[in-house]
């Protein structure tokens, strides 16, 4: 199979730049712009911070019974106004039965039957939840802010003897760019001239710098560090890495996970449903039963308070869109909370081989010519046949002739996807590539059983030969493989496309279950709908980690397809769910472990706030609970649940650090 592999490599900028010395002030700009937020919260928040502090004074000074409930009303106003005026707008809109209308029906309640400090402890309270889940999605979208700080402003394009500052959506494909110290590099292209280092990690999370010479494939979002370069455009600005990266993050949070649909349903009847109850709590017993109304309302009120499922509606998405955010601040993009919480639930591995496991980065290891072929010519018809491909089995042919090429040699040039190219060369019909290509064309082809990947040649129906390509495994493949097995992954498996014997090779050196070689991309399709059907649990899910440009079907196809941002083509990184921005396999290991923290943190919020808010809820209805209590089962839950939620958004600090956590 041939995987049309892009040969890029996507890494992340840095907020300094200690590495190399230069005078760059990117920290110096975070401190201020730290210290500008905290003055912005404090005056957004003012009014709940002296509703708290009057709210204190009237609690603990020895005021008489009506100053104190006047301190309490100034307390409430001043912190619950806003929640009073978004239930009476909602209310007016038809939006009834949501938690502004239950802390105001509540508190108000409260206030009628003389509960003054419940009431403005409710309201009090409840603000100060909203201001920590505030704090929490801050600190989760600074996470994601800082993949969005990679968006380039200007570009310095070459034009003439002269260097003029653009927009980067002004220049195109073959304009070359000049980088200089501290700039971040606008646009995907290749270095021309020049030496230095840059700072990947706005790309990858990691911080290690990587050099770069003439030659060199470089990101937008890269940051130079010290040497000036020159860089040739290869994609535009609307197709660079900056732009797809920033389109994938602004989507993500958009795509709800199936346990926050089921929330949001759930708090839609729940609502209206709690109060119907607490109206026939305060009504039934004075009625039927001749109690005494007072005390059948405060019941009531109880009941509404505790019933506010703003402990659910506030943690849950805290928690998901939390678990995106760490998982950004790892270099793995997720497009959505569903695919995050499916990858809490793994059951199958399924990886491509080349450019996933391995590196593919190809070399030829021999040339075997047969007949009257020399070695010369028979690589010399090989690198005239794959002149036109950019694949990198066919680039590593190029590369060892290591000889100009006259391309007006080759009349004609048809690649066959999963087989190799037809070509005309000197009005000769040449075939280079898989076995099956040469005997869809009737050439006889001996088997070469050697675990390395074998191109074939013939020429004018004759066999000539073939070339042994040789593709290294990376360095993290084997702990990758251990590492799921260790967290629980039921079976790995690996699609290559490439022959049976290099295939079983690779799959016994990384101890996965299953190897199925020399398929298409259409084989590969049918194949992981096999392993759907046969997987050990219905609700476990099947992902398939892939990069090549013919793993865009599968991909799309798997539960949670995962593509390599360093290698992949733009069609896998398009197609999938979940996208590393690195080559390493050890990423999804990273991945899978954020995403099942985040499923057992959520769940934890879930049974907290339903276990509480139901033992409450009875004792409120049987008369042996306080307001107090209910402040404590509705918004004491409710930040406790905010606060566990914001565990999530810690970066995991390495891999062994991770293995424990799942242990």
């Amino acid at each position: 199979m041939r995987l049309n592999i892009n040969n890029n490599v996507y890494h992340r900028e840095a907020g300094g730049c200690s590495c190399c010395g230069c005078s760059n002030t990117a920290g110096l700009q975070t401190e201020r712009f730290s210290k500008a937020n905290l003055k912005e919260e404090v005056m957004e928040n003012l009014d709940l911070i002296a509703g708290a502090i009057i709210f204190s004074v009237a609690a603990f000074f020895p005021f008489s019974k009506w100053i104190k409930a006047a301190l309490y009303l100034i307390s409430y106003v001043l912190a619950g106004r806003e929640v009073v005026l978004h239930a009476i707008k909602n209310t007016i809109k038809g939006k009834v039965f949501d938690e502004n209308f239950l802390m105001t029906v509540a508190t108000i309640g409260a206030f009628a039957i003389e509960e003054f400090p419940e009431a403005a402890a409710v309201m009090l309270f409840y603000r100060i939840g909203e201001w920590l889940q505030d704090s929490i999605l801050r600190r989760s979208r600074r996470s994601i802010a800082e993949l969005m700080d990679i968006r380039p402003e200007y570009a310095n394009k070459v034009a003439g003897d002269d260097i003029q500052r653009v927009h980067p959506d002004e220049v195109t494909v073959g304009d070359v760019i000049v980088v200089k110290p501290g700039e971040r590099i606008p646009l995907d292209g290749v270095v021309v001239k020049g030496q230095s280092t840059v700072d990947t990690s706005a790309l990858t999370g990691e911080p290690m710098p990587r050099d770069v010479v003439p030659g060199t494939k470089v990101l937008s979002g890269f940051v130079n560090q010290n040497g000036v370069i020159y860089v040739e455009v290869t994609s535009d600005f609307k197709n660079s890495t900056t732009s797809k990266i920033l389109d994938l993050v602004e989507n993500a949070k958009n795509n709800k996970a199936p346990t926050e649909k089921f929330i949001t349903r759930f708090a839609r009847y729940y609502t209206p449903a709690v109060v119907s109850a607490a109206a026939l709590i305060a009504v039934v017993p004075p009625l039927l039963w001749k109690q005494p109304f007072e005390e059948w309302v405060y019941r009531a009120l109880i009941f509404l308070v505790v019933s506010c499922p703003c402990a659910l509606v506030i943690s849950i998405p805290v928690g998901f869109f939390g678990g995106l955010g760490g998982a950004s601040r790892s270099g793995i993009l997720v497009k959505g909370g569903q695919y995050l919480e499916a990858l809490g639930n793994v059951d199958t591995v399924v990886f491509d081989k080349t450019g996933t496991l391995t590196k593919g980065v190809f070399k030829v290891a021999k040339v075997v010519p047969v007949a009257d072929m020399m070695r010369d010519e028979l690589l010399h018809y090989a690198a005239l046949a794959e002149s036109y491909s950019n694949h990198p089995i066919a680039l590593s042919i190029i590369e060892a002739y290591s000889k100009p090429l006259d391309r007006r040699q080759v009349d004609e040039y048809a690649e066959i996807p999963g087989y190799g190219v037809k070509a005309r060369i000197k009005g000769k019909e040449v075939l280079v590539g898989t076995a099956g290509l040469l005997r869809q064309y009737g050439v006889v082809c001996p088997e070469v059983e050697l675990a390395h990947t074998a191109v074939h040649l013939s020429i004018d129906g004759q066999y000539v030969g073939y070339i042994i390509i040789e593709d290294e495994l990376k360095e993290d493949s084997k702990q990758a493989i251990d590492d799921l097995k260790r967290m629980g992954v039921k079976r790995t498996v690996m699609f290559t496309g490439d022959n049976y014997h290099t295939g079983l090779k690779v799959g016994q050196n990384l101890g996965l279950d299953e190897v199925y070689a020399e398929l298409l991309p259409h084989q590969k399709v049918e194949k992981l709908e096999a392993i759907e059907r046969t997987k050990a649990t219905r609700k476990g899910k099947v992902v398939f980690v892939g990069d090549g440009i013919n793993d865009a079907p599968v991909l799309a196809r798997a539960d949670v397809g995962v593509a390599m941002g360093g290698l992949g083509s733009d069609a896998a990184i398009e197609a999938a769910d979940v996208v590393l921005m690195t080559d390493e396999p050890s990423k999804l290991v990273t991945a899978i472990m954020i995403a099942t923290r985040t499923k057992r943190i959520v769940w934890q919020n879930i049974i907290m706030a339903l276990g509480v808010k139901g033992l409450v809820l009875l004792l409120g209805a049987a008369g042996t609970t306080s307001m107090w209590e209910a402040v404590f089962a509705d918004v004491g839950v409710a930040i406790l649940s905010i606060l566990n939620a914001s565990r999530v958004i810690k970066k995991p600090r390495s891999r062994r650090c991770n293995q424990a956590t799942a242990a």
